[in-house]
């Protein structure tokens, strides 16, 4: 059996990148949750969004792309020296035909939220909708959002003083104005009220609330992505190792929307663990 979505009301192709060599989990794209690999979790869930038309792995990896296929999803090949899985994306992307809005979902997120990636859709096909948008500035993508991303929020003292968990700032708007990996925005005030930025969270949980966590899922205008993957690594990009702020940086308007739910990127056997004690959970609960 071949998926696809049935009847979207647009033509979004979600592309799903995974690489075997995952560098703390290798192979994690293929471990199995509930007796499926967990790449094909995530095909499902983009598959589940009414906003999605087709759902696509990008794998460097025949194995990868025989399981998938072999679930009855599609699969393609891509080149092997990719250094993200934006580039993978951006690779296939250049040969679909009539995919005007891609989304990029991460393979190691097997319990995203369709609800979001429908929402992140809605937004960026929103941005077209404004009525002070002229016909002349659709031409031009940089008059409007070019890329729709999400976040969570914070909820650790340890979640905002970790770097391999990126904060994100935003406008008025929900317009990202920048992403790090050091707590911003920073409390200086509270700070010098408490000596440390550890003490001022900690002794001022209201803090919390001013911090948003990243999250993976992108959504891009077809040629601000194909553009986007033809750029140079940007100065600020090579020193956070972050690749929106290449972006930002060449004057892409990115809005982040908040999540529905919130989701688990598997990056190590203990996120692996509790993906599985969820799903055994909700399939316990439904009598399964």
């Amino acid at each position: 059996m071949n998926y696809t979505g049935v009847n979207p009301p647009t033509n979004a192709v979600a592309i799903i990148p995974a690489r075997f060599a995952s560098t703390r989990l290798p192979g994690k794209a293929l471990l199995e949750i509930a007796g499926r690999p967990m790449v094909c979790w995530v095909v499902e869930r983009a598959l589940a969004a009414r906003n999605v038309a087709r759902a696509i792995v990008a794998t460097d990896d025949l194995r990868i792309a025989e399981a998938v296929r072999s679930a009855g999803f599609e699969a393609a090949l891509t080149r092997r020296e990719h250094r993200s899985g934006t580039d993978r994306v951006a690779e296939l992307t250049a040969g679909l035909e009539g995919a005007e809005i891609v989304v990029n979902v991460q393979g190691d997120e097997p319990l995203i939220s369709s609800a979001t990636i429908d929402r992140a859709i809605e937004s960026l096909v929103e941005e077209d909708n404004f009525p002070q948008r002229s016909e002349g500035a659709k031409e031009n993508r940089k008059e409007g959002v070019g890329i729709v991303t999400t976040w969570e929020p914070i909820e650790s003292v340890l979640d905002v003083l970790n770097p391999d968990i990126v904060k994100l700032v935003v406008d008025k708007n929900g317009r990202a104005i920048y992403f790090s990996r050091s707590p911003v925005p920073y409390p200086r005030d509270a700070v010098r009220r408490h000596g440390t930025i550890e003490a001022a969270l900690a002794n001022e949980s209201s803090l919390l609330s001013q911090f948003r966590k990243h999250t993976g899922l992108y959504v891009y205008r077809r040629e601000v992505l194909l553009e986007f993957a033809n750029w140079s690594e940007s100065e600020l990009e090579q020193t956070e190792s972050l690749e929106q702020l290449r972006a930002l940086e060449h004057g892409v308007k990115i809005k982040a929307i908040q999540t529905s739910t919130p989701s688990i990127g598997v990056d190590t056997m203990e996120d692996l663990e509790r993906v599985r004690a969820i799903v055994a959970e909700e399939k316990l609960a439904c009598g399964i």
